[in-house]
């Protein structure tokens, strides 16, 4: 079975300029970093462009894969019916910039917290919806998958069988002499 992309991410221009805008931030509030500032912006700059050039995510009939990382690329692939939650979050730069994180925690994950963390997706509600609308399909369709029709037949012949099995050892018990 061919699982073709459904909908795929696409990740807001602004994105790079609120993680520098952040990153700043802690360098101002320590005072020894204030001069690091003159480094951070050219090549933050450069960093994070290249960075969210490598990240997407895809939502297919069965998954939802993530792809990002500028050093260390990962893929982080989430089968649809594992997933538990999908969080929207919005701290107050990124409201300055309109962006949202979207988390999503699976059943069975491992570690506390979002097993995949989203920033900046373009129309974040929508794709969140898609991913959420796909979801419920699948669960309605492994609810409604058409059950044997021989299974009501195949359970009362085995219970037929094993009553037949227990009537003999019950006659075989009683057939034996007792001492």
């Amino acid at each position: 079975m061919s699982d073709k992309t459904l909908v795929s991410a696409h990740f807001h221009a602004n994105l790079g300029l609120y993680w520098l805008l952040s990153g700043s931030l802690v360098f101002i509030l320590s005072f020894i970093g204030i001069p690091l500032l003159l480094l951070w912006f050219p090549l933050g700059l450069l960093a994070t462009r290249h960075y969210i050039n490598n990240m997407s995510a895809e939502l297919t009939e069965q998954k939802l894969i993530v792809r990002k990382g500028l050093f260390t690329r990962t893929e982080n692939t989430v089968p649809l019916d594992k997933i538990t939650d999908m969080a929207l979050i919005q701290g107050p730069i990124m409201r300055m910039f309109d962006l949202h994180k979207l988390t999503i925690e699976t059943a069975g994950q491992s570690s506390a917290g979002a097993l995949i963390s989203l920033t900046g997706v373009v129309d974040v509600t929508h794709f969140r919806s898609q991913v959420l609308a796909q979801k419920s399909k699948i669960m309605a369709q492994k609810g409604n998958a058409p059950a044997n029709e021989n299974t009501d037949v195949l359970i009362l012949d085995h219970l037929q069988q094993m009553n037949a099995t227990l009537l003999r050892i019950e006659q075989s018990l009683n057939a034996k002499p007792s001492n």
